[in-house]
């Protein structure tokens, strides 16, 4: 069993949670891009991932010169498009790779290529996005979900987010993960939609669903996280002031959430795409080295 992401409180720890796994084979769609190489030159440095780079080998040589990093330690196709690139490296990682990471390349680009069932990497499952966050003023690291995948949901799409989301955690180790699910109530209304399905997800907890594991909602975010909140508003929570996994009602919600955490909190962010058959790290082209290094943490310890 890996290490538990209950228990981490930094992305220090996971880095070495990640060197006690050995370096692996993490594929690059459009590798073309300073944060992603600086950040895998830092990986690769430290034995948590081996580099396969799709996207313009002169290019990658040009920029690995510019940082004064050995191109020679990367395994490099070049290739001639954006496309071409996301079509090689998924297939690459499909066959032979650990996880896959996305590049300097717009996201609903790379996620064509990714859904394409004729590549190889795409199950049967609902994929759905999971960052996690070190924040200053919490105790453990927390993930919320979805921010990044899923634009329109149904329950049953909701019901596979939190399946993976939860099964996410369970593999990193978090045998009875927390779960909150989100809205600005803590009680079914009528006219917010999201309370039903919250509270159908929640009863399907209750009945083990998804196996070991707390699931509330829906909550409001002050009660996630505030033990007094609970209190004054009356609310009997099991996650509160203890919660692992925030899930959102829309990708919107998560979106604005991690990166007003990001940007405004000073939280330190990584992304994972949960669902296909091998982990895709993913989350923003303005992400900074550091915020890559700790996607490719993040795949290590996934995959």
């Amino acid at each position: 069993m890996g290490a538990s992401l209950k228990h981490f409180t930094s992305f220090e720890e996971m880095i070495t949670a990640a060197r006690s796994h050995g370096p692996k084979r993490c594929v690059v769609a459009c590798a073309e891009d300073y944060a992603t190489l600086e950040a895998f030159s830092q990986a690769q440095n430290n034995g948590i991932a081996k580099g396969v780079l799709y996207g313009s080998g002169q290019r990658i040589t040009t920029i690995c010169g510019s940082l004064k990093v050995d191109v020679n330690q990367f395994e490099i196709h070049d290739t001639t498009s954006a496309r071409d690139a996301i079509t090689e490296a998924v297939k690459d990682v499909a066959r032979n790779g650990d996880f896959l990471m996305k590049g300097q390349v717009d996201t609903a680009v790379f996620l064509h290529g990714v859904l394409d069932e004729s590549l190889g990497l795409r199950g049967e499952r609902v994929l759905s996005h999971v960052a996690i966050l070190e924040l200053p003023r919490y105790f453990k690291m927390l993930a919320i979900t979805d921010g990044g995948i899923n634009t329109k949901l149904d329950l049953r799409r909701k019901v596979d987010i939190v399946k993976n989301a939860v099964e996410l955690a369970r593999f990193l180790g978090n045998e009875k993960p927390k779960v909150a699910l989100l809205s600005a109530v803590e009680r079914i209304k009528l006219n917010i939609a999201e309370t039903l399905d919250w509270a159908i997800i929640t009863r399907m907890g209750e009945e083990g669903d998804f196996g070991d594991a707390v699931i509330e909602g829906p909550l409001a975010l002050d009660i996630a996280f505030s033990p007094e909140a609970a209190k004054i508003k009356e609310v009997t929570s099991r996650v509160t002031g203890d919660v692992d996994i925030l899930v959102v009602p829309t990708m919107a919600t998560g979106n604005i959430l991690a990166k007003g955490l990001q940007y405004l909190g000073g939280a330190k962010a990584c992304g994972i795409i949960i669902g296909a058959r091998k982990p895709i790290v993913m989350l923003s082209r303005a992400d900074t080295a550091e915020t890559k290094l700790y996607s490719l943490v993040l795949g290590n310890l996934a995959s």
